[in-house]
């Protein structure tokens, strides 16, 4: 584990960020362009900040490392955008900006005055992330959305458990939100390039559910083609390959993933387990045949893990050259070296949380100007006076008196 470089100039130094979202999506797209240098501004409601700050495990400081983890690099600012102050501020914040990240329900800022319509005419050059449930036009576009939702409407959950069982969260019931960031920051950085080349600026429309969608390889073509609806296959999936899956060992609760995708690969599995003869072309050589006796391959796979430790069948697949892996829980990734040797895991010492916060590593990885982490999530309006003075010229008697008012 080890801290980020310093002194490289980043990528996307000089772009300003306004980050008035919450939880988790949109905020993230903030968080990677905050890690390639973009000076990234947090606007918090007052009265507590964002949510994020309350999801998962509380510090001493009372903040999740959650929010310590996500919030990194991004300077805390608190408006009230339901005060006629609170909005004007943020009007003059988007002025000096380049980049918005909210979202808010479709026609939230519309109803204090700061929709698209009013950002724009403000700031032309403005690049506005709107990050909702179900975007901003369809029927669906008032309904509140959540990450879990997403994975459900988007069809990956109807995916996720077992054969005829009941339909379990893909992963992390956080998947949908981090994919949904991905897809907006690699919005805003094409519309970086396009204001680059016009001077104009653009809004983003991301959708948690399409993004879960665009992740399902060839669901929809199947569908559209042969009315195929794929179902629930449990450790193993056996519609394009097999042995494809998970496979527990000899040893509780440890298991490996397998994945012959071609008959070569399936090959070197078979010499893996010491029964070459599996690969003959008239037994198991051929993609189509295993598929067809799908059941006792995975059988056949399943009995001989089953047999062995983990390493032991993780040694013999690398020693043949058959792709495996094992099923790693965060102790096994603490304890992995690919994961050191990659610094995929980074230290972080926060003064006021009195010890080391261990978070994942900027990505992706440039060779020239790696992203940094220059610190973790920031305490609920600790840059206020600093932007409100610093950047919009706010003297520091009409400071306090916003403070009294609480638009601060």
């Amino acid at each position: 584990m080890t801290t980020a470089p310093t002194e490289t100039r980043l990528p996307l130094e000089g772009i300003r960020v306004i980050d008035a979202a919450t939880i988790i999506a949109a905020p993230y797209s903030a968080c990677i362009l905050g890690e390639f240098g973009a000076d990234v501004i947090k606007v918090e409601n007052p009265k507590g900040g964002d949510g994020l700050r309350n999801f998962g495990t509380a510090t001493s400081r009372k903040d999740t490392l959650t929010w310590l983890s996500e919030a990194r690099n991004k300077k805390s600012v608190t408006l009230d955008l339901h005060l006629p102050e609170g909005v004007e501020l943020f009007k003059k914040l988007i002025e000096k900006s380049d980049v918005l990240c909210e979202n808010f329900r479709p026609g939230t800022l519309e109803k204090w005055g700061l929709g698209w319509d009013v950002l724009h005419e403000l700031n032309p050059r403005l690049i506005m992330l709107r990050v909702t449930g179900y975007g901003q036009t369809g029927p669906y576009r008032d309904r509140p959305g959540f990450a879990r939702v997403a994975h459900a409407v988007g069809g990956i959950a109807f995916l996720s458990g077992m054969p005829r069982g009941t339909p379990v969260t893909p992963g992390s019931t956080t998947l949908g939100d981090y994919l949904t960031g991905l897809y907006g920051c690699v919005g805003i950085l094409m519309a970086l390039r396009h204001r680059d080349r016009t001077g104009q600026g653009q809004y983003i429309d991301a959708a948690l559910y399409e993004s879960v969608f665009r992740c399902t390889d060839e669901l929809a073509p199947a569908y559209g083609m042969f009315e195929r609806v794929r179902e629930r296959h449990g450790p193993t999936h056996n519609d394009f390959a097999c042995p494809h899956g998970h496979f527990p060992t000899k040893e509780d609760g440890k298991w490996v993933a397998i994945s012959c995708v071609t008959d070569k690969l399936f090959e070197r599995l078979a010499i893996a387990m010491k029964r070459p003869e599996l690969a003959a072309a008239h037994v198991y050589g051929d993609q189509k045949t295993r598929l067809e006796n799908r059941h006792d391959v995975n059988e056949i796979v399943r009995d001989w893990c089953g047999s062995l430790r983990r390493e032991e069948i993780l040694d013999r697949c690398f020693a043949a050259g058959a792709p495996a892996g094992p099923l790693n829980s965060i102790a096994d990734i603490f304890g992995d070296r690919q994961f050191h040797s990659r610094r995929n895991l980074v230290a972080i010492d926060e003064d006021d949380i009195g010890e080391t916060v261990i978070v994942p590593s900027v990505l992706p990885r440039l060779s020239v100007t790696p992203g940094r982490i220059k610190h973790l999530g920031p305490r609920l309006g600790q840059h206020t006076d600093e932007i409100l003075g610093g950047l919009l010229g706010v003297d520091a008697a009409e400071i306090e008196e916003l403070r009294k008012k609480r638009v601060i």
